[in-house]
């Protein structure tokens, strides 16, 4: 039985898939199984999926989920894991890269004891050449919003246990009985809520165990970016203070 599981909710992404999953048959520690969520895809994500299957690395399976929502495709994909034993829960997106240590890390850190790891995000190289303000910028203004997320009155509670932790839902891993206890990801569309957001703040009723871990990390798609602009993608985490018309930037 295999004790970590990695799951990757996917939506119309047969372009950026591939790269993601091989990013995950480069992992130094490959001992995991990885489940592909297909969030109603139009396109080919699911032969993708079927495709890379055949030579894959590590053990990889495909489930559907209807229910349009990154929130509700993450829910599907570790729930599935839970039922077929996982003991260790990660998750990263269908256009994100995990570097090669990232499974080894987020192992790492949940069998020394913490219940909820994560790591920096970075933005990708790949996709297209960045401008310099993406490149330097971007990361010094995802630390500002981690640091001005501990003061936002959504993320203070007296009954939090711990501070305020970002938490991208793209980086995350965490053992299966805290997915369970704290009632996991809430089964939502990007545009109602957050998911991880929602995630930490319930961890943080339960437990103060979770940190970031040396190693963890991943580099993310900077399309939306691209498309919103810095201000406006900004406001967009920030609570859906800007609402574009098409979320889903492919």
């Amino acid at each position: 039985m295999t004790e970590l599981w990695v799951v990757v909710p996917a939506y119309n992404e047969e372009v950026s898939l591939p790269g993601t999953l091989r990013a995950l048959a480069e992992q130094t520690d490959t001992d995991f199984e990885c489940v592909v969520v297909d969030n109603g895809s139009t396109d080919r994500t699911a032969d993708v999926v079927r495709e890379f299957a055949r030579t894959s690395a590590f053990p990889l399976h495909l489930v559907t989920e209807p229910r349009k929502g990154t929130g509700a495709a993450a829910d599907t994909g570790m729930r599935h894991a839970v039922a077929a034993g996982a003991r260790y829960l990660a998750r990263t997106d269908a256009d994100c890269l995990p570097v090669p240590g990232w499974t080894a890390a987020a192992r790492r850190g949940l069998a020394g004891g913490l219940e909820l790891v994560t790591g920096p995000l970075r933005p990708r190289t790949d996709e297209f050449p960045l401008r310099f303000w993406e490149a330097r910028l971007l990361p010094a203004v995802v630390a500002l919003a981690a640091r001005f997320g501990r003061y936002r009155p959504g993320n203070r509670d007296p009954r939090y246990l711990g501070p305020y932790l970002m938490c991208p839902g793209c980086n995350l891993a965490l053992t299966a009985d805290l997915y369970l206890r704290s009632g996991g990801f809430p089964r939502t569309a990007i545009e109602e809520l957050h998911e991880d957001r929602a995630l930490v703040n319930q961890v943080r009723r339960l437990t103060a165990a979770y940190g970031t871990v040396p190693g963890m990390r991943v580099h993310g798609s900077v399309r939306r970016l691209r498309a919103f602009g810095l201000r406006n993608t900004l406001a967009w985490y920030a609570d859906h203070r800007y609402r574009p018309e098409q979320v889903d930037i492919r």
